[in-house]
């Protein structure tokens, strides 16, 4: 199946720099149907003993300004994850860093511990006094780091909080789960009261999921690797919603990875740990019923997975969107998709 396959025109000016107020206030369509909605309808929308599922991360702020010593050139490190005592980083400009450079932002010191690949370094972290925990090392991160928005969105935030959503809680993510970005407490509220369950996964998000597949065939595009637990609570939630005839609504694609990385022979169970998968057309949906999503890159893996949950019918959800002057990417509206039947033999 050919990349070019999943391309469509998206004007400059539909690409949203900010975000709406209130956050429910989003416009929503609804993809069965074509017909307009916002957020705030999404009671209205789902059913009763239907359980809506979603991405708790916290974003952190990654993206780290200092100076390389002794020479004070200025030097942008962006915080990509951690592994072990290390962290991963890209760098800019990385061509002056190799193993051994320090860089100082805030009260961080940063030390190199790898020459760049590709402007990826490994990077040890400790404060100005010498600390090197990680509670006190993320503190300080919090402190002198700044939200790394899309490379989409050129104006600056006046409320950094407008770029997580209201129910993070573990710090963890290098971009938002967006399609959280829309709910609200008096949203959250109001399915409740609906009788609509609500349950939490954690999938913490890299940034190459804003990188579009640059491969000939989706085929052969390799997908990115991030940590994701679906604890056993969710689980249990999922396996009640299903038998009393309620359906899984996912609320983002990473939720959509995260319970189908989740799904083994056709049943939910916990899940702790990595995840790879890459769900493309012919893909066999065992968690998610229901995805409520923003509307993505073209030519890029979430726009991929929108195709295998709904079919061909992406394309006039996308034409009407754009059509209507719906706000796409990150900080844009939303649709909501109930998924397409499996094709016979697929896996």
């Amino acid at each position: 199946m050919k990349t070019s396959g999943f391309a469509y025109r998206l004007p400059d000016h539909l690409i949203a720099q900010s975000p709406v107020e209130p956050r429910d206030s989003a416009r929503l369509i609804r993809a069965s149907d074509l017909t307009d909605w916002t957020v705030r309808d999404l009671p209205e929308l789902l059913r009763p003993g239907d359980l809506v599922v979603v991405n708790d991360t916290r974003v952190r702020a990654a993206r780290l300004i200092g100076r390389r010593e002794p020479t004070g050139g200025r030097v942008e490190l962006l915080l990509l994850g951690r592994r072990g005592d290390r962290w991963q980083a890209l760098a800019r400009p990385a061509r002056r860093l190799r193993a051994g450079s320090m860089v100082r932002t805030g009260g961080l010191v940063a030390r190199v511990e790898t020459d760049p690949v590709e402007g990826q370094v490994d990077l040890t972290l400790r404060t100005a006094t010498g600390e090197a925990g990680e509670e006190v090392v993320e503190r300080a991160i919090a402190e002198a780091g700044l939200v790394p928005l899309p490379p989409y969105i050129h104006r600056k935030l006046d409320d950094p909080e407008r770029y997580q959503t209201v129910f993070a809680d573990r710090v963890g993510s290098a971009a938002a789960p967006t399609a959280g970005l829309h709910l609200t407490p008096r949203a959250l509220d109001d399915l409740a009261e609906r009788g609509i369950g609500l349950a939490r996964i954690e999938l913490r998000i890299g940034l190459d999921t804003f990188r579009p597949i640059t491969t000939e065939e989706i085929a052969d595009h390799r997908m990115h690797s991030e940590w994701m637990d679906v604890p056993e609570a969710t689980v249990d939630r999922m396996m009640e919603a299903r038998r009393s005839g309620g359906r899984v609504v996912a609320v983002g694609t990473t939720v959509v990875r995260a319970l189908e990385t989740a799904c083994r022979n056709g049943r939910p169970a916990p899940y702790r740990g990595s995840t790879s998968l890459y769900i493309t057309p012919g893909h066999r949906f065992g968690a998610v019923d229901v995805l409520l999503t923003n509307f993505h890159m073209p030519g890029s893996s979430l726009l991929v997975l929108v195709a295998a949950f709904i079919g061909e019918s992406w394309r006039s959800v996308y034409e009407t969107a754009r059509d209507r002057g719906y706000r796409f990417l990150s900080f844009g509206d939303a649709m909501l998709l109930e998924r397409a039947p499996t094709p016979a033999g697929s896996r």
